[in-house]
């Protein structure tokens, strides 16, 4: 049975797709079963597995809304499996709302998968809306990238509190997988005071890797590549084989050790 982790955080450029499609290259290139399903309209993860999200039909789009099966939708790209997204996806919003049992199409669509997967990603919009809404109900786990600047803090409460109302209403199961702390820059005191102020407030819940701010990292998604594929002895690959590890330590997968 596959774990089902979100990337979520209401706040934009943050790290969240870029932790998304590296966190997933690198937990395949260890083994891992991964797919990955873009859940934001904007389709960065899609395009950064070099998947053109302006020509690629169909997408988790249709299949919530137009019910084509989940299994026709699947793009296997060099690097992972892959659930595609697109701007289609923006007009979701509306659309589900007249349908039954809304909050949860999104994992119906991916129940299906459970059993061939390890790990389901999914990239969230950066909103707390129907969209994000069905991610939490879908996902196991969240995790939450949190940008190493001044407002950093702010928000994580109310993201917070929206995943405690889920977990009480619509999804008991949901937890935490642990806050990543991206855009580090340990040269300035700023990063190192965000770093502790997090730490402080979520005692236990910070992963202990972090990633700091590289310039590969940032390159890597026009080549339609992970940050591995495109230079893999960066420190944003280093950092994202890091956090790999990590992760596996805490939940290691069928018939290896942690």
């Amino acid at each position: 049975m596959g774990k089902t982790i979100a990337f979520v955080n209401q706040k934009g450029g943050v790290g969240k797709t870029t932790s998304c499609v590296n966190l997933a290259a690198c937990l395949q290139n260890a083994g891992a079963r991964v797919l990955v399903c873009d859940f934001d309209p904007q389709g960065n993860a899609t395009s950064g597995f070099g998947v053109d999200k302006g020509a690629v039909f169909p997408t988790i789009y249709d299949v919530l809304i137009a019910g084509t099966p989940a299994d026709h939708a699947v793009v296997h790209t060099k690097y992972v499996d892959l659930l595609p997204a697109n701007k289609a996806l923006a007009g979701a919003t509306v659309e589900m709302i007249a349908m039954d049992r809304r909050e949860f199409l999104l994992k119906q669509a991916l129940d299906t998968f459970r059993d061939r997967y390890d790990f389901i990603l999914i990239d969230c919009p950066p909103s707390l809306e129907l969209l994000t809404l069905n991610c939490l109900c879908a996902a196991d786990t969240v995790l939450v990238p949190v940008q190493c600047e001044y407002y950093a803090l702010e928000g994580l409460s109310d993201l917070l509190s929206t995943i405690r109302i889920v977990k009480s209403r619509l999804n008991p199961a949901i937890a935490l997988e642990g806050l990543l702390l991206t855009m580090y820059d340990g040269r300035t005191n700023l990063s190192l005071q965000v770093a502790e102020e997090v730490k402080r407030h979520f005692p236990g819940k910070v992963f202990a890797t972090v990633i700091p701010r590289n310039v590969r990292l940032s390159e890597a998604p026009s080549h339609g590549k992970p940050v591995t594929a495109y230079d893999g002895s960066s420190r944003g690959a280093v950092a994202y084989k890091r956090l790999t590890e990590e992760l596996l330590a805490h939940n290691p997968l069928s018939g290896k050790e942690g």
